[in-house]
């Protein structure tokens, strides 16, 4: 259908900005309020850019990355947070996925 992921939300430890993209304004506030906190308490925990980003079959997936040249990324950290996110936000996570399925996908 598509070549590339579509990005849900992105923090950036480096500016200090989130993003949230507008083709998903339709989300409850609440939710968009969840996922600003996740992202961004992750980058400032983990350091590095957050994205979090739906594949062509609407897995939601998190992706972190770090700059060359970062020394106080912490990898490891990135994975504990990462698996402690999906286990904690199970049921919110699985929602955006069903989200995007269905209004994205054209899923039923």
């Amino acid at each position: 259908m598509f070549d590339e992921n579509i990005v849900l939300c992105v923090s950036n430890s480096y500016d200090k900005k989130y993003y949230f993209n507008p083709e998903f304004d339709k989300l409850p506030d609440d939710v968009k309020d969840d996922l600003k906190i996740m992202c961004v308490l992750f980058t400032e925990e983990v350091g590095g850019i957050l994205s979090m980003e739906f594949d062509e079959e609407g897995n939601l997936l998190f992706k972190s990355q770090a700059d060359e040249g970062d020394l106080l990324y912490d990898d490891i950290a990135c994975g504990m947070l990462v698996n402690r996110a999906q286990k904690e936000k199970a049921e919110l996570l699985e929602s955006l996925e069903m989200f995007y399925k269905v209004f994205f996908l054209g899923e039923v």
